[in-house]
């Protein structure tokens, strides 16, 4: 096979990967939210244990890892590598993991408090956050397109704050709804400067970034979440609740079981695809994928919750929309930009040759 041909076959197959990974994240994003509002409305109460359940389906990378493997030891024989995660970037991820577990204890009490509608949107603002990270830490230059995407999502995440307290559910008291949307957005800001530290691992790794890499740095960044969670549910006595608040809870006992197993389910959906983009594309990338998934899940909200959809949330959901399209059209423009400066310089290699 020609070089060019290498080259070709390479670039397809990233798509590929990118697609399924943006199918993946998309199951995640969408459903994570939504499993998670429905064991709180139901009756469930319990902020560590919601926490847990966000990275909790770890050992289901194994399954991956384990096809990945098996397809090595087919093509290279028994001396193929078991894993190829170094002691440095194990360090690395579990301390990105351990963040992501206090993140996830944010993003699991602002939950509890606010719709999914208000919540999802507010944490479409971590796109911005994800930006100035990808900026600073991984060097990201930043199109006039993309810095508008920044901007009218951000926008669209203040229009909600405006109204704050307007959609508060029945039962949740002012304090604690502020509370929860100040938590919702700390969540969102500590996740968007999360991803591009997740990509300075990819760039200082010193060693190809394969598939099975980026799943073994997925699944030790879940593992410390899932370790830091445990250790919060200990210290609040959470297992020993777990028995007794499935016995109250509003749907049943057997179905209140079903709705955690679910939930680590798809909630490691969410992980496996936001990784799978940042490796295929870039963190800036997976920021903007989260940012117009979640208006999605907002919609999903009002019809499975029959939660208030107001003026503020349709022009935020709007404005989220907007931002996607115009960093898409940045990234288009950027490609093709660069696809004539390639050909440009083969057309002046052959007249040099040709010379």
């Amino acid at each position: 096979m020609k070089m060019e041909d290498q080259g070709v076959s390479a670039i397809t197959m990233k798509r590929i990967l990118l697609v399924i990974n943006c199918l993946i994240l998309s199951i995640g994003v969408c459903g994570g939210p939504l499993m998670m509002r429905l064991y709180f409305v139901e009756g469930g109460s319990r902020i560590w244990l919601s926490s847990w359940l966000q990275t909790g389906g770890w050992p289901l990378t194994l399954i991956p890892l384990a096809v990945l493997y098996f397809y090595r030891r087919k093509i290279k024989g028994s001396d193929t590598k078991f894993y190829f995660i170094t002691p440095r970037i194990f360090i690395a991820s579990f301390v990105i993991g351990v963040v992501i577990g206090l993140d996830d204890f944010f993003y699991s009490w602002g939950g509890s408090k606010l719709p999914v509608s208000t919540s999802s949107l507010l944490i479409a603002a971590q796109l911005a956050f994800t930006a100035i990270g990808a900026f600073f830490i991984v060097k990201l230059k930043l199109t006039s397109y993309s810095i508008n995407a920044v901007v009218v999502l951000t926008v669209g995440a203040v229009l909600l704050g405006i109204r704050a307290n307007s959609d508060r559910p029945e039962g949740v008291t002012s304090k604690a709804y502020v509370i929860g949307f100040i938590m919702t957005l700390s969540a969102a800001g500590l996740y968007g400067l999360i991803i591009p530290c997740i990509e300075l691992i990819y760039m200082k790794a010193k060693q190809a970034i394969t598939a099975t890499l980026v799943l073994e740095i997925q699944m030790v960044m879940c593992f410390a979440a899932t370790a830091f969670c445990t250790i919060g549910m200990i210290v609040n006595k959470d297992f020993q609740a777990i028995s007794r608040e499935a016995k109250q809870y509003n749907l049943g006992e057997a179905r209140y079981y079903i709705v955690l197993v679910w939930s680590t389910i798809i909630w490691q959906c969410f992980y496996v695809g936001a990784i799978g983009v940042i490796y295929c594309s870039s963190s800036l990338m997976s920021g903007i994928l989260l940012a117009v998934l979640l208006p999605v899940t907002e919609v999903l909200a009002v019809i499975f919750f029959k939660e208030k959809f107001s003026g503020e949330k349709g022009l935020s959901l709007f404005l989220s929309l907007w931002g996607f399209v115009s960093y898409m059209y940045g990234e288009y423009k950027q490609e093709k930009q660069k696809n004539n400066k390639s050909q440009e310089n083969e057309m002046t290699t052959m007249n040099s040759e040709c010379v």
